[in-house]
């Protein structure tokens, strides 16, 4: 299905979140690409991001399936708004052994204030690709609030 974007700059919008959340820095993840109702997140492999029989920890998988999901619905909402997880749900399908990791997101169907999206994890080494985890989310559209900062607890 093709989406009409309701914020013709989209994809700038999205961008300059993405560059926003720490986690990405953190991690090393790259937003390889955005369209409308697509996002698509990768994340080279990093032996500290690994859990103890060394496959990609399931926390980091999630995460990136989650950021993929928000974006791909972000790139369908309003220029005023933001976006947020409402919920979510993960299926781990594979041991998260790769080069390089790509979560894949596609809206399913987009809405006024939910928005719900699927998004696929794989492993890629080589030319091979494995399926590693699939997530189904919501996303819900929220009016935008001024960045805020972390603040360390008192």
């Amino acid at each position: 299905m093709t989406f009409i974007p309701k914020d013709p700059h989209f994809e700038a919008r999205v961008r300059a979140s993405f560059a926003r959340q720490t986690i990405n820095k953190a991690l090393g993840c790259e937003l390889t690409s955005v369209g409308p109702g697509t996002c698509v997140v990768r994340l080279p492999h990093n032996p500290t991001l690994c859990q103890q029989h060394g496959y990609m920890h399931a926390g980091i998988t999630t995460t990136i399936a989650d950021t993929a999901a928000g974006y791909a619905a972000f790139s369908l909402m309003p220029a005023d708004s933001d976006v947020v997880s409402v919920e979510f749900k993960i299926n781990l399908m594979a041991p998260a052994v790769g080069e390089v990791f790509e979560a894949r997101a596609k809206v399913d169907r987009p809405g006024r204030s939910l928005t719900v999206v699927r998004s696929e994890v794989v492993a890629i080494t080589g030319e091979k690709e494995t399926t590693v985890a699939l997530m189904q989310a919501t996303m819900i559209c929220l009016p935008s609030a001024p960045a805020k900062t972390a603040t360390k607890a008192l």
